[in-house]
């Protein structure tokens, strides 16, 4: 018998589909069936009111998708109100995202979101830290380590730690937040990119710089969620840049026990629930009863660290 679930810690999923905070909403429900997918990640919440970045907020570039949105949120009040109940109707596990700007006030937030009806608290530590010169959490792993030390504290639930693509301490940082209690790694957030009009030769986006998603990100965010999963023990989820069910199947050879799928439902809304039927398909073509027999079965060995620098082409 085919089986499409997986484990992420404590919980498990009836699939490894699932979507990237700030990419879905409540609306969705009038496009597909939500309980087909194996949990719903909410558009990342914040203590107090945000109106977000200024406009132009979103950019197209060749084959991606620059952000630049700056978290508008109607605070955690009004979440607690009317998303939370929205979602109980469905059988999908909610995962709630949060933002906040100091250790501490991720810890308080953290707290007053660990209500009934949330099952996990994916943390978005890829956000700026206002006590550290406003570099992310996730850049650093002594950073890494204290916010997630002091959310670990704050609740029971399980703690999810959205990583960045902005550190050349990827595997240091994804260690640090194991050991500080996460319970699995989002692996990862956007990569800061720019882009000019070169008609006006101003910053297509308001806030100058934003987060770059989609295809062209997928090989990094791949190879990042491949050294975390070779690194850590917690279960690491893979996100950046799918929009094919075999991004879906890279992203699970290389370690990940599941996938967050983001600017593709720009595209095809549908796209989540098409993933599902595509990797029973795929899993019934290749002969497996299981997608745990796709996890990190990708075929390294004798394969150098991947470090060792390439000489450019004469």
């Amino acid at each position: 018998m085919l089986d499409i679930s997986t484990q992420i810690g404590t919980l498990k999923l009836k699939n490894p589909i699932m979507p990237a905070s700030g990419t879905f909403s409540e609306d969705l429900a009038d496009v597909f069936d939500l309980d087909v997918i194996g949990a719903h990640v909410t558009k990342t919440v914040t203590r107090e009111k945000r109106s977000g970045n200024p406009t132009p907020r979103v950019c197209e570039v060749r084959g991606s998708m620059l952000n630049s949105i700056g978290i508008p949120s109607k605070g955690v009040e009004a979440f607690k109100k009317d998303v939370i109940p929205f979602y109980s109707r469905y059988n999908a596990p909610l995962i709630v995202s949060i933002s906040a700007g100091s250790a501490d006030e991720f810890a308080s937030l953290c707290e007053e979101i660990s209500v009934p009806g949330v099952a996990a608290v994916e943390v978005n530590i890829s956000c700026p830290n206002i006590k550290d010169d406003g570099k992310a959490f996730a850049m650093r792993p002594s950073t890494t380590h204290a916010v997630m030390r002091k959310l670990r504290d704050s609740t029971d639930l399980p703690l999810w730690a959205k990583l960045t693509p902005n550190t050349g301490e990827t595997t240091e940082v994804a260690k640090a937040a194991e050991e500080a209690g996460a319970d699995a790694l989002v692996v990862s957030n956007t990569l800061l990119a720019m882009a000019i009009d070169i008609k006006t030769r101003r910053p297509k986006l308001g806030n100058l710089m934003g987060g770059l998603s989609g295809p062209a990100f997928k090989p990094i965010a791949l190879r990042m969620a491949y050294q975390c999963a070779k690194s850590v023990d917690i279960p690491v989820i893979g996100c950046g840049g799918i929009s094919t069910i075999e991004d879906v199947i890279e992203y699970l050879i290389a370690g990940a026990a599941a996938v967050q799928i983001g600017t593709a439902t720009f595209i095809e809304p549908k796209i989540m629930a098409r993933m599902v039927v595509d990797l029973a398909v795929y899993l019934e073509t290749q002969g497996l009863s299981s997608v745990r027999q796709l996890v990190g079965c990708v075929d390294d060995k004798g394969a150098s660290d991947g470090l060792v620098f390439m000489e450019a082409a004469p």
